[in-house]
Protein backbone atom coordinates (compact mmCIF):
# COMPACT_ATOMS: atom_id res chain seq x y z
CA UNK A 1 0.00 0.00 0.00
CA UNK A 2 3.03 2.38 0.59
CA UNK A 3 4.58 1.92 -2.87
CA UNK A 4 0.54 2.65 -4.36
CA UNK A 5 0.41 5.22 -2.27
CA UNK A 6 3.17 6.83 -3.44
CA UNK A 7 2.42 6.36 -6.88
CA UNK A 8 -0.59 7.48 -6.84
CA UNK A 9 0.82 10.96 -5.07
CA UNK A 10 2.80 11.22 -7.83
CA UNK A 11 0.22 10.45 -10.91
CA UNK A 12 -1.78 12.98 -9.14
CA UNK A 13 0.79 15.89 -9.25
CA UNK A 14 1.24 14.84 -13.15
CA UNK A 15 -2.37 15.16 -13.73
CA UNK A 16 -2.60 18.02 -11.96
CA UNK A 17 0.06 19.74 -14.05
CA UNK A 18 -2.45 18.80 -17.03
CA UNK A 19 -5.05 20.35 -15.86
CA UNK A 20 -3.05 23.52 -15.31
CA UNK A 21 -1.86 23.30 -19.35
CA UNK A 22 -5.50 23.32 -20.05
CA UNK A 23 -6.03 19.36 -20.80
CA UNK A 24 -9.15 18.25 -21.91
CA UNK A 25 -8.04 14.40 -22.59
CA UNK A 26 -5.20 12.71 -20.59
CA UNK A 27 -4.16 9.08 -20.75
CA UNK A 28 -1.79 7.10 -18.10
CA UNK A 29 0.75 4.70 -19.03
CA UNK A 30 0.16 0.82 -19.07
CA UNK A 31 -1.15 -0.77 -15.86
CA UNK A 32 0.01 2.54 -14.08
CA UNK A 33 -1.07 1.18 -10.56
CA UNK A 34 1.93 -0.68 -9.67
CA UNK A 35 5.36 -1.96 -11.16
CA UNK A 36 5.21 -3.60 -14.57
CA UNK A 37 5.71 -6.96 -12.79
CA UNK A 38 4.69 -9.41 -15.29
CA UNK A 39 8.47 -10.47 -16.08
CA UNK A 40 8.35 -12.44 -12.98
CA UNK A 41 5.79 -14.43 -13.36
CA UNK A 42 4.94 -14.07 -9.51
CA UNK A 43 1.09 -14.09 -8.34
CA UNK A 44 1.53 -12.45 -4.88
CA UNK A 45 2.00 -9.78 -3.74
CA UNK A 46 1.24 -8.24 -7.68
CA UNK A 47 -2.35 -9.01 -7.54
CA UNK A 48 -3.18 -7.09 -4.32
CA UNK A 49 -3.17 -4.93 -7.39
CA UNK A 50 -6.10 -5.95 -9.41
CA UNK A 51 -8.94 -4.07 -8.49
CA UNK A 52 -12.70 -4.06 -10.50
CA UNK A 53 -12.83 -1.44 -12.87
CA UNK A 54 -16.00 0.36 -11.69
CA UNK A 55 -15.54 0.58 -7.90
CA UNK A 56 -12.05 -0.02 -7.21
CA UNK A 57 -9.93 2.29 -5.47
CA UNK A 58 -8.17 3.67 -8.57
CA UNK A 59 -11.60 4.48 -10.19
CA UNK A 60 -12.40 6.76 -7.17
CA UNK A 61 -8.78 7.90 -7.45
CA UNK A 62 -9.14 9.20 -11.24
CA UNK A 63 -13.16 10.16 -10.74
CA UNK A 64 -11.83 12.65 -8.01
CA UNK A 65 -9.68 14.29 -9.94
CA UNK A 66 -11.48 14.17 -13.61
CA UNK A 67 -14.52 15.83 -11.66
CA UNK A 68 -12.09 18.43 -9.65
CA UNK A 69 -10.49 19.65 -13.63
CA UNK A 70 -13.26 18.59 -15.50
CA UNK A 71 -11.28 16.21 -17.84
CA UNK A 72 -11.88 12.55 -19.26
CA UNK A 73 -8.91 10.67 -17.86
CA UNK A 74 -8.47 6.92 -19.33
CA UNK A 75 -6.61 4.64 -17.03
CA UNK A 76 -4.83 1.48 -17.52
CA UNK A 77 -5.41 -1.08 -14.24
CA UNK A 78 -5.22 -4.37 -13.93
CA UNK A 79 -8.70 -5.61 -13.81
CA UNK A 80 -10.15 -8.15 -11.67
CA UNK A 81 -13.57 -9.23 -12.95
CA UNK A 82 -15.71 -10.50 -10.07
CA UNK A 83 -18.53 -11.22 -12.09
CA UNK A 84 -16.46 -14.08 -14.01
CA UNK A 85 -15.20 -15.63 -11.32
CA UNK A 86 -12.59 -12.60 -10.54
CA UNK A 87 -10.68 -13.13 -13.62
CA UNK A 88 -7.93 -10.80 -14.53
CA UNK A 89 -7.74 -8.41 -17.15
CA UNK A 90 -5.32 -5.80 -18.59
CA UNK A 91 -8.13 -3.05 -18.91
CA UNK A 92 -8.06 0.60 -19.82
CA UNK A 93 -10.85 2.27 -17.63
CA UNK A 94 -12.56 5.68 -19.23
CA UNK A 95 -13.80 8.28 -16.97
CA UNK A 96 -15.57 10.89 -17.47
CA UNK A 97 -15.13 14.60 -16.89
CA UNK A 98 -17.50 14.35 -14.58
CA UNK A 99 -16.36 11.64 -12.80
CA UNK A 100 -18.32 9.55 -14.21
CA UNK A 101 -17.60 5.76 -15.46
CA UNK A 102 -17.98 5.07 -19.60
CA UNK A 103 -17.03 2.28 -19.77
CA UNK A 104 -13.52 0.31 -20.28
CA UNK A 105 -11.33 -1.66 -23.30
CA UNK A 106 -9.52 -5.04 -22.06
CA UNK A 107 -6.09 -5.81 -23.96
CA UNK A 108 -6.57 -7.25 -27.55
CA UNK A 109 -3.49 -8.98 -28.10
CA UNK A 110 -0.86 -10.37 -25.13
CA UNK A 111 2.90 -10.57 -26.16
CA UNK A 112 4.44 -13.53 -25.75
CA UNK A 113 8.19 -12.42 -26.40
CA UNK A 114 11.51 -12.25 -23.85
CA UNK A 115 10.42 -11.04 -20.65
CA UNK A 116 6.78 -10.07 -21.32
CA UNK A 117 5.54 -13.05 -19.50
CA UNK A 118 2.23 -11.17 -19.28
CA UNK A 119 -0.54 -14.48 -20.02
CA UNK A 120 0.65 -16.14 -17.00
CA UNK A 121 -1.93 -13.60 -15.91
CA UNK A 122 -4.29 -12.73 -18.09
CA UNK A 123 -5.20 -13.33 -21.52
CA UNK A 124 -6.61 -11.63 -24.96
CA UNK A 125 -9.39 -9.26 -24.39
CA UNK A 126 -13.24 -9.30 -25.31
CA UNK A 127 -14.47 -6.16 -25.87
CA UNK A 128 -13.77 -5.75 -29.23
CA UNK A 129 -12.86 -2.31 -30.67
CA UNK A 130 -15.42 -0.18 -28.67
CA UNK A 131 -14.87 3.92 -29.07
CA UNK A 132 -15.70 5.85 -26.00
CA UNK A 133 -17.98 9.10 -27.43
CA UNK A 134 -17.03 11.98 -24.93
CA UNK A 135 -17.37 15.47 -24.22
CA UNK A 136 -14.16 16.10 -25.62
CA UNK A 137 -14.07 13.93 -28.76
CA UNK A 138 -14.54 9.76 -29.81
CA UNK A 139 -11.77 8.19 -28.04
CA UNK A 140 -10.15 4.87 -27.81
CA UNK A 141 -7.66 2.72 -26.86
CA UNK A 142 -5.24 0.19 -28.48
CA UNK A 143 -3.11 -1.40 -25.47
CA UNK A 144 0.42 -1.99 -25.53
CA UNK A 145 1.21 -4.95 -27.98
CA UNK A 146 -1.74 -3.82 -30.10
CA UNK A 147 0.24 -1.40 -31.73
CA UNK A 148 2.15 -4.48 -33.53
CA UNK A 149 -0.82 -5.36 -35.12
CA UNK A 150 -2.45 -3.02 -38.16
CA UNK A 151 -5.67 -4.19 -38.00
CA UNK A 152 -6.14 -3.65 -34.38
CA UNK A 153 -5.33 0.33 -35.17
CA UNK A 154 -8.16 -0.02 -38.26
CA UNK A 155 -10.48 -1.61 -35.67
CA UNK A 156 -10.94 1.40 -34.17
CA UNK A 157 -10.89 3.31 -37.03
CA UNK A 158 -13.86 1.78 -38.46
CA UNK A 159 -15.60 2.51 -35.49
CA UNK A 160 -14.91 5.81 -35.98
CA UNK A 161 -12.15 7.05 -33.35
CA UNK A 162 -11.15 10.25 -33.61
CA UNK A 163 -8.06 10.15 -30.83
CA UNK A 164 -6.72 6.72 -30.41
CA UNK A 165 -4.38 6.18 -27.32
CA UNK A 166 -1.33 4.02 -27.34
CA UNK A 167 -0.54 3.17 -23.40
CA UNK A 168 2.21 1.02 -22.93
CA UNK A 169 4.91 -0.12 -21.12
CA UNK A 170 8.44 -1.47 -23.23
CA UNK A 171 11.64 -1.83 -23.59
CA UNK A 172 14.51 -0.32 -25.10
CA UNK A 173 16.32 -4.00 -26.42
CA UNK A 174 12.72 -4.74 -28.30
CA UNK A 175 10.60 -1.93 -29.67
CA UNK A 176 12.36 1.12 -29.76
CA UNK A 177 13.13 1.21 -33.45
CA UNK A 178 9.61 0.61 -34.27
CA UNK A 179 8.26 3.11 -31.22
CA UNK A 180 8.22 6.70 -33.81
CA UNK A 181 6.75 4.69 -36.59
CA UNK A 182 3.84 2.42 -35.49
CA UNK A 183 1.72 5.31 -34.39
CA UNK A 184 2.50 7.66 -36.83
CA UNK A 185 2.02 5.03 -38.94
CA UNK A 186 -1.60 4.11 -37.79
CA UNK A 187 -2.59 7.85 -37.66
CA UNK A 188 -1.74 8.10 -41.34
CA UNK A 189 -3.64 4.89 -42.42
CA UNK A 190 -6.65 5.33 -39.99
CA UNK A 191 -6.82 9.45 -40.63
CA UNK A 192 -7.11 10.18 -36.58
CA UNK A 193 -4.87 11.41 -33.81
CA UNK A 194 -2.65 8.94 -31.89
CA UNK A 195 -1.31 8.99 -28.29
CA UNK A 196 1.97 7.05 -27.85
CA UNK A 197 2.41 6.75 -24.29
CA UNK A 198 5.74 4.69 -22.67
CA UNK A 199 6.49 4.10 -19.29
CA UNK A 200 9.96 5.07 -18.16
CA UNK A 201 13.01 4.21 -15.86
CA UNK A 202 14.26 0.68 -14.78
CA UNK A 203 12.00 -1.62 -12.35
CA UNK A 204 14.01 -3.90 -10.20
CA UNK A 205 12.30 -6.97 -8.65
CA UNK A 206 12.88 -9.04 -5.34
CA UNK A 207 13.46 -11.98 -7.13
CA UNK A 208 15.60 -13.03 -9.64
CA UNK A 209 14.04 -14.49 -13.24
CA UNK A 210 14.71 -16.21 -16.45
CA UNK A 211 12.18 -15.84 -19.65
CA UNK A 212 13.58 -19.07 -21.19
CA UNK A 213 15.41 -17.13 -24.12
CA UNK A 214 18.50 -18.09 -23.39
CA UNK A 215 19.72 -15.06 -21.24
CA UNK A 216 21.17 -15.32 -17.79
CA UNK A 217 18.76 -14.64 -14.46
CA UNK A 218 18.31 -11.10 -14.18
CA UNK A 219 16.18 -9.05 -11.76
CA UNK A 220 15.01 -6.04 -13.86
CA UNK A 221 12.91 -5.48 -16.95
CA UNK A 222 15.42 -3.55 -18.67
CA UNK A 223 14.98 0.16 -19.84
CA UNK A 224 11.53 1.85 -20.83
CA UNK A 225 12.49 4.75 -22.47
CA UNK A 226 9.28 6.84 -22.43
CA UNK A 227 9.36 8.88 -25.53
CA UNK A 228 5.66 9.75 -25.23
CA UNK A 229 4.58 11.67 -28.72
CA UNK A 230 1.55 12.76 -31.02
CA UNK A 231 1.19 11.66 -33.81
CA UNK A 232 -1.37 13.54 -36.26
CA UNK A 233 -3.49 12.32 -39.51
CA UNK A 234 -1.26 14.71 -41.50
CA UNK A 235 1.80 12.69 -40.91
CA UNK A 236 3.17 14.93 -38.44
CA UNK A 237 3.67 14.51 -35.02
CA UNK A 238 4.78 16.10 -32.00
CA UNK A 239 8.56 15.94 -30.11
CA UNK A 240 8.93 12.47 -27.87
CA UNK A 241 9.45 13.04 -23.53
CA UNK A 242 12.75 12.32 -22.17
CA UNK A 243 13.60 8.65 -21.95
CA UNK A 244 14.89 9.27 -18.52
CA UNK A 245 12.15 10.85 -16.82
CA UNK A 246 8.67 11.38 -16.10
CA UNK A 247 6.60 13.83 -17.76
CA UNK A 248 3.44 15.27 -19.29
CA UNK A 249 2.89 15.95 -23.17
CA UNK A 250 0.42 18.28 -24.06
CA UNK A 251 -0.76 18.80 -27.66
CA UNK A 252 -3.75 20.83 -28.73
CA UNK A 253 -4.99 19.36 -31.37
CA UNK A 254 -7.78 20.79 -34.13
CA UNK A 255 -10.55 17.56 -35.10
CA UNK A 256 -11.45 19.34 -38.07
CA UNK A 257 -8.26 17.81 -39.44
CA UNK A 258 -9.32 14.37 -39.53
CA UNK A 259 -11.87 15.22 -42.08
CA UNK A 260 -9.61 17.88 -43.85
CA UNK A 261 -6.80 14.33 -44.42
CA UNK A 262 -9.82 12.28 -45.47
CA UNK A 263 -11.34 14.52 -48.36
CA UNK A 264 -7.80 15.13 -49.05
CA UNK A 265 -6.39 11.20 -49.58
CA UNK A 266 -9.90 9.73 -49.18
CA UNK A 267 -8.43 6.25 -47.55
CA UNK A 268 -11.75 5.29 -46.29
CA UNK A 269 -13.66 5.78 -49.65
CA UNK A 270 -10.93 3.81 -51.85
CA UNK A 271 -9.95 0.77 -48.66
CA UNK A 272 -11.39 -2.12 -50.23
CA UNK A 273 -12.96 -3.64 -47.32
CA UNK A 274 -14.83 -6.23 -49.24
CA UNK A 275 -11.76 -7.88 -50.38
CA UNK A 276 -10.51 -7.75 -46.99
CA UNK A 277 -13.07 -8.95 -45.42
CA UNK A 278 -13.45 -11.69 -48.15
CA UNK A 279 -9.70 -12.72 -47.68
CA UNK A 280 -9.77 -12.75 -43.81
CA UNK A 281 -13.00 -14.93 -44.09
CA UNK A 282 -10.87 -17.98 -45.62
CA UNK A 283 -8.13 -17.42 -44.06
CA UNK A 284 -9.59 -18.36 -40.39
CA UNK A 285 -10.93 -21.70 -42.09
CA UNK A 286 -8.48 -24.58 -41.36
CA UNK A 287 -8.46 -25.68 -44.78
CA UNK A 288 -7.45 -22.03 -46.22
CA UNK A 289 -5.16 -22.68 -49.47
CA UNK A 290 -3.05 -19.41 -50.19
CA UNK A 291 -3.42 -17.61 -53.53
CA UNK A 292 -0.59 -18.37 -55.06
CA UNK A 293 -0.34 -18.64 -58.94
CA UNK A 294 2.75 -20.54 -59.83
CA UNK A 295 4.97 -19.96 -62.93
CA UNK A 296 4.44 -23.46 -65.27
CA UNK A 297 7.90 -23.07 -66.24
CA UNK A 298 8.79 -24.60 -62.85
CA UNK A 299 9.17 -27.90 -62.49
CA UNK A 300 8.15 -29.98 -59.54
CA UNK A 301 11.39 -30.98 -58.72
CA UNK A 302 13.08 -27.57 -58.99
CA UNK A 303 15.75 -27.44 -56.44
CA UNK A 304 14.22 -24.71 -53.54
CA UNK A 305 15.72 -21.15 -53.56
CA UNK A 306 18.09 -20.35 -51.02
CA UNK A 307 19.30 -16.99 -49.31
CA UNK A 308 19.28 -14.45 -52.13
CA UNK A 309 17.47 -16.37 -54.53
CA UNK A 310 20.71 -18.69 -54.86
CA UNK A 311 19.17 -22.09 -55.85
CA UNK A 312 20.87 -24.21 -53.70
CA UNK A 313 22.48 -27.48 -55.49
CA UNK A 314 24.56 -30.55 -54.62
CA UNK A 315 28.21 -30.16 -55.65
Amino acid sequence: KEQYDAICARVEELLNAAAAAGANVVCLQEAWTGPFFFCTREKQPWLELAEEAATGPSFEFISRIAKKHNMVIVSPILERDGAHGETIWNTAVVVGNNGNYIGKHRKNHIPRVGDFNESTYYMEGNTGHPVFETAFGKIAINICYGRHHPLNWLGFGLNGAEIVFNPSATVGALSEPLWPIEGRNAAIANTYFVGAINRVGTETFPNAFTSGDGKPQHADFGHFYGSSYVANPDGSRTPGLSRNRDGVLVNDIDLNLTRIVRDKWVFQMTGRHDLYAELLAKYVRHDFVPQVIRDPALTDNAAPAGPNGVTNTNA
